[in-house]
């Protein structure tokens, strides 16, 4: 898979996930200045099919979500553990995973991008319910 990657911090959760991700695919790197432009250099190269899905990682998570998802077309999720992200692309279809660099030991931001790669299709019976969410 192409996946799209920013961060705007660097720390070990951050290498451990660049590592994690470059070990199984193929990385393209946002580069840009500020979290918000990172994110929707992401959500952008995610949306026009230029990468299969993205992972953002701020301090929070949150606001690389918020503004990922200002582009018609991106699902970004916050997620905080494995189980979320899972369902986070099963339920929701969510083509981008945010999350904290700051509050996740990296095994944990690891354990959460490798469950959200790894559901391949969202399930069918939401399908009707993600199709609501787009403009």
């Amino acid at each position: 898979m192409r996946i799209a990657f920013a961060a705007d911090d660097e720390n070990e959760c951050v290498r451990a996930v660049v590592d994690h991700l470059r070990s199984e695919h193929e990385v393209v790197t946002a580069d840009a200045k500020t979290w918000t432009s990172m994110s929707r250099a992401v959500a952008e190269q995610v949306v026009h099919g230029d990468c299969d899905f993205g992972v953002l990682m701020c301090w929070t998570g949150t606001g690389t979500a918020i503004a990922a998802n200002k582009i018609p077309g991106a699902r970004a999720a916050t997620v905080a553990d494995a189980w979320t992200a899972t369902n986070a692309r099963r339920w929701n279809d969510a083509n981008i995973v945010a999350l904290s660099l700051k509050r996740l030991a990296p095994d944990v931001a690891v354990e959460c991008v490798r469950a959200f790669l790894a559901v391949a299709e969202p399930d069918p019976d939401e399908l009707g319910n993600i199709n609501d969410i787009e403009p």
